[in-house]
């Protein structure tokens, strides 16, 4: 034929066209775009919704905490450049690393006990039969799907001075074992949460109590991946439940925890809701974070905008610092593995 060529393959032939391979076109998507500029074009829609609700109000926090930002900025006066003004007043500040400590211990103490109790109950869970697992956790899910500020106010109640549940439950133990538990017997109008110690306390316990379940799910989650011979070998060899939780359980589960681990951080550092409420307000200065304290300085009168995006933008270098190390960190691990 005129418009093919005769090749002979394994001693035969076979009309192959004579434009065969040269002049081939990649293949295209079904809107006729190169397969390899799909993917991204697909993220596009994303990458502009991130960039308008998160880059674009960080790039304005940062530029305002460079400035002088108050009412007449707000009812249309250009803000005034003050350079780092804002930056050393406020690490002259004795308030702002009180908060910066509240806010760091606080952090760690919860990010520790979340992280313990939630894989505690996801082993617990992981024991359990289907029906009675599934059962509980959606109960304890619902902790987790409750909002901060109910949740917050539900506590602020428990442990409410004149009507609160705790000091009645307290009341009503046996004086000796009230005396031998904590040296007094009468709680009667216990102000629990006048103190900055016992508010962070109360916080403490809000918080784990509202984060544990999405640790416990997510453990449960990673135990139920692993495979059961691991384990029945483990057993046969002798192993504790203790070894084989170091040896087996954490080791497989490892990313599981980083991810947790960090997020947990992210969360407990940006706590605002649940401390604002359980301390009345802004009332208390002893006990802000650096969350409560960026609020005060921004929406008090007179309103200091400029130090609030401040304080602000030093707690999210905080938290980008802390999750760039440990992220770091867990692809050391990975590298070596």
């Amino acid at each position: 034929m005129a418009n093919t060529s005769t090749i002979a393959r394994d001693g035969g032939s076979s009309p192959v066209p004579a434009r065969g391979r040269r002049g081939t076109k990649p293949p295209r998507g079904s809107r006729g775009l190169p397969e390899g500029v799909v993917p991204y074009a697909l993220l596009i829609p994303g990458l502009v919704v991130i960039a308008g609700l998160l880059l674009y109000p960080l790039y304005q926090m940062v530029v305002m905490s460079f400035q002088d930002v108050g009412l007449r900025q707000i009812r249309g006066v250009p803000a005034k450049s003050v350079g780092f003004d804002n930056y050393l007043k406020l690490f002259e500040s004795e308030l702002f690393w009180t908060s910066l400590r509240n806010t760091v211990v606080f952090a760690v103490v919860t990010v520790a006990c979340t992280l313990g109790l939630g894989t505690l109950v996801g082993l617990l869970l992981n024991k359990l039969g289907r029906k009675m697992s599934t059962f509980l956790v959606i109960g304890i899910m619902a902790a987790w799907a409750t909002p901060a500020i109910a949740s917050a106010i539900i506590w602020r109640w428990l442990f409410d001075a004149e009507s609160g549940v705790i000091n009645w439950a307290l009341n009503a133990l046996p004086d000796w074992l009230s005396n031998l538990l904590f040296g007094r017997a009468d709680w009667t109008g216990e102000p629990w949460l006048n103190d900055p110690v016992t508010i962070y306390l109360v916080l403490i316990l809000v918080v784990v109590w509202a984060g544990f379940p999405f640790i416990a799910v997510s453990v449960l989650a990673g135990l139920r991946s692993i495979a059961a011979e691991l384990y029945e070998a483990a057993k046969v060899d002798g192993a504790s439940a203790w070894r084989i939780f170091w040896k087996i359980t954490f080791p497989l589960l490892k990313p599981v925890f980083s991810v947790l681990t960090v997020l947990s951080v992210i969360w407990d550092f940006k706590v605002f809701t649940q401390l604002f409420v359980l301390a009345g307000g802004t009332s208390n200065r002893d006990a802000f974070n650096l969350s409560l304290y960026a609020f005060t300085q921004a929406f008090s009168s007179p309103p200091k905008m400029g130090l609030g995006a401040a304080i602000a933008v030093v707690l999210t270098l905080i938290l980008l610092i802390i999750t760039f190390f440990y992220v770091r960190q867990i692809v050391k691990t990975e590298d070596v593995r």
